[in-house]
């Protein structure tokens, strides 16, 4: 908990204005009171000279919540039971998370200066003064909807400056009366759907009302850049890292020229020493659409998806000049990559393509990167990076959260991630299911939101926002449900087309057009524990948008958030077939391991059941990933998991807890994922490949070994295989060499494909069960005879070995971390591009950390395995 503050607080610290900068961002200083406490209007309150007593520091971009936190006037409602403390908007009504905010600034323009001030996100409603001045003609709603206001007038010549704006919580605010969205109503709004609570999360108690996202002053000439749109044309089917043939650049902008007089100037912008330009007039007080000059881009280093090449991107810099002078400039990333879809008539499902190349989607549901919208740059770094790690390509933002921020999509683009972008609807809101729980019926709920109109406009303004990242691939209509026809119709038929037109549109995130259901049920699904073999025999879903598991982390993680009295492991029953699970443990949405830990022995405390969970993490999304790879554009043309991270401390559906402390389920999808992998079906006992690159790959070492729990080696086989690009070979069954060896006790299976320097491409290990299913052999295994090594590579790179002796039992599931050597705490967030691993006899394995370094710490490196007692090793500085 204390790195995550940190963390937080060091992110607020660090914004600086630089004096030259035409934009900047308002962050630091804000002050804000509850409306109860402050009656006088708002054209006093924005006067610099209006005394600020009794006023309290407030979080900006943040929400009341954050602000009462940061002021210690609410407990960690991550923590325990602590949100149930904090009293619930729906019980105090609207004012008591009604609030004032206030920021005074230094700003002024000199002549032929215009200035502008934007709110790029403000929950829910809010009135805006400055200097004494209302600046908006109506009360501004919808969280999904940005402001920009011409604040030349408003700004004082002696440049001291008072910003005041009135933020009012959604209305209703719903009844958080359990299930998915409480009562639901909260859906009546142009908002997120999750704050009423859901099968992840408790209520958020102001329902995330503030000013939650950036804050910023813009400073231009007479004429002012808007929405510049960027578009890629990739022709043909590409080869990453070859030669290529043109792409076509498509560019355009929005000029506004808010003066009394019109503007004539040149629209220009440089893309990789190309200048492109022309020359427009602008009517006073009028916005206008230019279409620049196409570009032909000779031999364009191209974006492609993670695993399949290169993420490469030009800087692009667009400028308005007048008579040489610039009045605006706009600069921002492109990739250029092109996105194509098409039906599948063999899975009967849609497949993706990007530069003409077919990838197959192995995805993961993003719900929100903080369920009380505290963002920044850094946790957007580091949880897309972590999809990266798992080796997969795709993150679908789920329909009951929110429009990403573009900070979030710059990740995106930066590790490869594709994006599958949802509108804001859910089926358990909108009316799909009958629920007793919910205020409205069916009908009344299937026209959320009251406001339709509201609703487009807000969605053509997010589209703006975020078009141009070539990560974003898919948008949307809505999860689980279409959004009604009279808003879905003109997004798709009009809005999209006109500011977009490049991506697929889906309607729903589970409809026909995406993944054909001849299986009835509600076309996603299940989440929960499964058997290793159904992953590989069933059949569900062509391109199944949720599907899931388990996510509990090790005892670190947990007792960032359990009160210790509450450390108790769920205990299993297999007479009733149920678990006896903590009141706080259910509070943070846990779901059941149900019998899946019984096979390594009973849990003995909170400590041995994190760490067998973890065992149980790994093989579950290992296996799934496998079984949907293994029948890629045969079955399936993707798989999204639900889900992969958590924005609360949810005990459910997640790669690495909300602390960015990654568990055994990022493993096994980083092992499971990985685009060239060697792997065994439990099924049929049968070892197959599959590559998930666009190259046929030869000469390829097949090494299959069998290990008993001594560490007795026994080769199987060593067979040169190949395979071609992008498909799945079954190469040897291997039942009747491994029934009798795991009758037992089980036994280690190590699957390996060596290149011609006879190192491995693809190295998987996997651990079997005995004739009865239960891991004997584990529970007596002898204990791991290897030893660790750490040196630092350079700053903020550790590289730590594993050694496994000859003749010694193999070193099983080994968890790195790194720890502060004063707290004991681990540090985070660190990345590791292997963790659980295991070393055979004789052998020695290295992992490299990357960490951000602190002057003056030198940390420690832990190691735990399934038969290693934790142990500490100090890192060799030379």
């Amino acid at each position: 908990m204390t790195n995550l503050r940190t963390l937080l607080l060091s992110v607020v610290c660090l914004w600086t204005i630089n004096a030259n900068a035409q934009r900047y961002e308002l962050r630091d200083d804000w002050k804000c009171i509850p409306v109860s406490k402050m009656k006088d209007t708002g054209t006093a309150i924005s006067s610099p000279d209006f005394a600020l007593n009794g006023w309290q520091p407030a979080v900006v971009p943040g929400t009341v919540l954050t602000t009462m936190l940061e002021n210690k006037q609410v407990p960690d409602p991550f923590f325990g039971m602590n949100n149930k403390q904090i009293p619930d908007i729906y019980n105090t009504g609207r004012d008591y998370y009604t609030y004032w905010f206030v920021k005074d600034f230094e700003e002024k323009v000199e002549p032929g200066q215009e200035a502008w001030l934007h709110l790029r996100g403000v929950n829910y409603s809010c009135d805006v003064f400055l200097n004494g001045k209302k600046l908006n003609a109506k009360l501004h709603s919808g969280m999904f909807l940005r402001q920009t206001y011409n604040i030349t007038g408003q700004l004082r010549k002696q440049g001291k400056n008072r910003l005041a704006v009135i933020v009012y919580p959604p209305d209703p605010v719903g009844n958080p009366n359990g299930g998915q969205g409480g009562d639901g109503t909260i859906a009546r709004n142009v908002a997120h759907q999750y704050v009423a609570g859901w099968d992840w999360i408790q209520p958020v108690r102001d329902r995330n009302t503030g000013i939650w996202d950036k804050v910023t002053i813009e400073k231009t000439g007479k004429v002012n850049i808007k929405n510049p749109h960027v578009i890629t044309l990739v022709p043909g089917k590409r080869i990453p890292g070859a030669t290529q043939q043109p792409a076509t650049i498509k560019v355009s902008a929005e000029l506004e020229n808010a003066g009394t007089t019109p503007q004539k100037g040149i629209l220009h912008y440089i893309l990789d020493g190309n200048k492109v330009s022309k020359e427009v007039t602008i009517q006073p007080h009028s916005t206008v659409e230019v279409k620049l000059p196409d570009l032909s881009l000779k031999n364009p280093k191209l974006w492609w998806p993670n695993g399949y090449g290169a993420q490469d991107l030009y800087d692009l810099k667009m400028q308005f000049t007048q008579t040489g002078k610039v009045s605006d400039t706009e600069t921002l990333k492109v990739g250029v990559r092109e996105i194509q879809t098409e039906w599948n008539t063999t899975t009967r499902s849609k497949q993706i393509s990007v530069n003409g190349q077919k990838v197959f989607i192995k995805g993961g549901n993003w719900i929100i990167s903080d369920a009380m919208l505290r963002f920044s740059d850094e946790r957007y770094n580091a949880e897309v990076r972590f999809h990266r790690d798992m080796n997969l390509n795709l993150l679908r933002i789920w329909g009951g959260a929110l429009t990403e921020r573009p900070e979030f999509y710059e990740a995106c683009d930066r590790y490869g991630i594709l994006v599958m972008q949802d509108f804001w609807g859910s089926g358990d809101c909108n009316g799909r299911w009958i629920d007793p729980a919910k205020a409205d019926d069916q009908w009344t709920r299937r026209k959320y939101p009251d406001d339709h109109n509201l609703f487009l406009e807000s969605a053509a303004d997010q589209i703006k926002m975020i078009r141009n990242f070539p990560s974003l691939a898919i948008w949307c209509g809505g999860n689980e449900i279409t959004l009604p026809v009279d808003i879905m119709t003109p997004l798709r038929d009009s809005i999209l087309p006109a500011l977009d037109g490049t991506r697929w549109f889906v309607d729903y995130s589970n409809s026909d057009d995406m993944s054909f259901n001849a299986l009835g049920g509600n076309g996603d699904g299940p989440y929960g524990i499964q058997p290793l073999t159904r992953f590989w025999n069933y059949r569900t879903w062509p391109f199944n948008s949720e599907i899931g598991s388990v996510g509990v982390g090790d005892h670190h993680s947990l007792e960032r958030f359990l009160p210790e009295a509450n450390r108790i492991a769920p205990a299993y029953s297999a007479e009733t077939r149920r678990e006896k699970v903590d009141s706080v443990w259910q509070y943070h949405k846990y779901i059941g391991y149900d019998g899946a830990i019984e096979p390594y022995g009973k849990a003995t405390d909170m400590r041995d059941f994190g760490k067998k969970a973890q065992l149980v993490n790994f093989d579950q999304y290992r296996a799934l990933m496998e079984g949907f790879s293994a029948r890629m554009w045969d079955w399936y043309t993707g798989v999204i998991i639900w889900k992969t991270q958590n924005p609360w401390t949810s005990l459910r559906g997640q790669m690495y807890d909300y602390y960015l402390d990654p568990n055994a389920c990022l493993y096994g999808l980083h092992s499971g994922s990985e685009p060239l992998h060697v792997m065994y079906n439990p099924a049929d006992t049968a070892v197959a490949i599959v590559n998930n690159t666009f190259r046929h790959q030869y000469d390829l070492m097949l090494v299959i070994n069998a290990i008993d729990m001594k560490g007795n080696v026994k080769n199987l086989t060593q067979v040169f295989v190949e395979i071609g690009p992008s498909t799945t070979r079954k190469i040897i069954d291997i039942n009747r060499e491994i029934r009798e060896m795991a009758k037992k006790e089980g036994m280690f299976l190590s699957l390996r494909l060596l290149n011609l320097d006879k190192k491995p491409v693809s190295d998987n290990l996997y651990w079997l069960p005995d004739a009865s299913g239960n891991y004997s052999g584990l529970q007596t295994m002898p204990e791991s005879k290897a030893t660790t090594t750490a040196r630092i590579v350079s700053n903020g790179k550790v590289e730590v070995t594993l050694k496994n002796p000859v003749n010694a039992p193999l070193a099983f599931f080994n968890r790195i971390a790194l720890v502060d050597p004063t707290t004991k705490q681990r540090i985070l967030p660190v990345f590791y591009d292997d963790n659980y691993v295991s070393v055979l006899p004789g052998e020695s394995k290295t992992v490299l950390l990357e960490y951000t370094a602190k002057n003056g710490l030198t940390p420690v490196v832990s190691v735990e395995g399934w038969n290693l007692p934790e142990r500490t090793v100090k890192i060799d500085e030379k």
